[in-house]
């Protein structure tokens, strides 16, 4: 077992320390502030491969492994977890159309969205179907070459600012076996985008519910076969948890950054704060906190990319694990700010903000533990 980096996976930490330091760092309080969806970011971050860094090369990805993806995203997300999300979010449906797309939407949109010039959304949660995602009720009705699609999604990341939808709908009978996966324009007809959520984070990027009226998707936009598109979901939700895990950990970094700087620098009672012995305790136990989180994102995307038959349990324990102790890593990075932790002029109200949907979003830290327990109770796991 070695826990060191090598030379390449230390370099792709360190672009991505350098994006994020020139491309984020000096914009992101004012996107959270303006609620701007900031399109050249993401264009620039393509233009390094941060788009689609496990899609597949025949694409124009760097199909790296997702061990290396989290060195990146955790680098960004330390400086901005909301737009970092949304790239994780992109990269995920930018990996299902290179991986499942027929060739020709393959062709077409894959190049596109791996460079980041063109943006995709994920359409799964409905307004009756959160964590029941099995349930949902958005249809698609085949008739001849094409798929008529009726329906509404809810807490859509980017709707309305993306250009191409990764969109789950029934094509056949209830439950899980029923989806298909179909991949549609941003912009056609029919479609029809709410207003933007107005949230406690994640302001940098739009989320809007969804109205489908009488799409029509040709069948070659289907994704792989009629029927596989819930699995196809729950391979990206895998990722997609390990990805926002992995945003958690980046977040609770910078918040412990912060932290330390400020208890070298603040002075009370005549002496350094970090002279006193209970914020050394705290800040010691924070990064250790951090660290172990990390740790267990590492192992569960090392599973995910050998394909290890109880990857699935590692995805959602890491997410459980590190979505739960980093939030409450930036809540003690806040204290430790005092006052000044609870103004917009210090980047820690925004860690915190931004990191509290983490534990929510890509299925609840509910939802987790069920996954878990299902597992081992069911399949007689041995997770060590």
């Amino acid at each position: 077992m070695d826990f060191r980096l090598t030379e390449e996976q230390q370099a792709f930490a360190q672009a991505a320390r350098e994006f994020a330091q020139g491309e984020l760092a000096p914009y992101a309080a004012q996107w959270d502030e303006e609620h701007i969806f900031p399109r050249e970011a993401f264009a620039k971050a393509g233009e390094l491969g941060f788009c689609a860094m496990y899609a597949p090369e025949s694409i124009g990805g760097l199909g790296l492994p997702r061990l290396d993806a989290t060195l990146v995203f955790e680098e960004m997300a330390a400086i901005d977890p909301s737009t970092t999300a949304f790239i994780t979010i992109h990269n995920m449906a930018t990996w299902m159309i290179g991986s499942w797309a027929q060739p020709g939407v393959r062709d077409h949109w894959g190049p596109l969205l791996a460079s980041g010039e063109k943006l995709a959304s994920y359409c799964l949660t409905e307004p009756g179907s959160g964590s029941d995602a099995a349930s949902l009720t958005t249809s698609a009705r085949r008739e001849g070459d094409h798929y008529v699609l009726n329906g509404a999604k809810a807490f859509i990341s980017g709707a309305g600012d993306t250009d191409v939808l990764v969109v789950m709908a029934r094509t056949g009978g209830e439950g899980a076996r029923g989806i298909s996966a179909l991949v549609v324009p941003a912009d056609s007809d029919g479609i029809t985008y709410g207003r933007k959520e107005n949230k406690m984070g994640w302001n940098s990027q739009s989320t809007r519910p969804i109205t489908f009226e009488n799409v029509r998707v040709p069948v070659e936009n289907r994704l792989g076969e009629e029927g596989e598109g819930f699995r196809f979901a729950m391979k990206g939700l895998d990722g997609g948890r390990i990805n926002i895990a992995t945003c958690s950990v980046g977040a609770a970094q910078g918040a412990y950054e912060a932290a330390r700087r400020y208890m070298g620098e603040r002075r009370q009672f005549g002496r350094p704060l970090a002279d006193f012995q209970a914020l050394q305790f705290k800040l010691a136990d924070l990064l250790a906190n951090i660290v172990a989180s990390r740790q267990m994102v590492r192992l569960a995307a090392c599973k995910l990319d050998e394909g290890d038959p109880q990857a699935t349990a590692y995805c959602a324990m890491a997410k459980r694990l590190a979505t739960d102790l980093c939030f409450q890593s930036c809540l003690d990075a806040q204290q430790i700010h005092g006052g000044y932790g609870y103004l917009k002029d210090y980047p820690l109200e925004r860690l915190v903000r931004d990191t509290r949907v983490h534990q929510i979003l890509e299925g609840t830290n509910e939802i987790m533990r069920l996954i878990v327990a299902r597992h081992i109770l069911t399949q007689e796991a041995d997770l060590r």
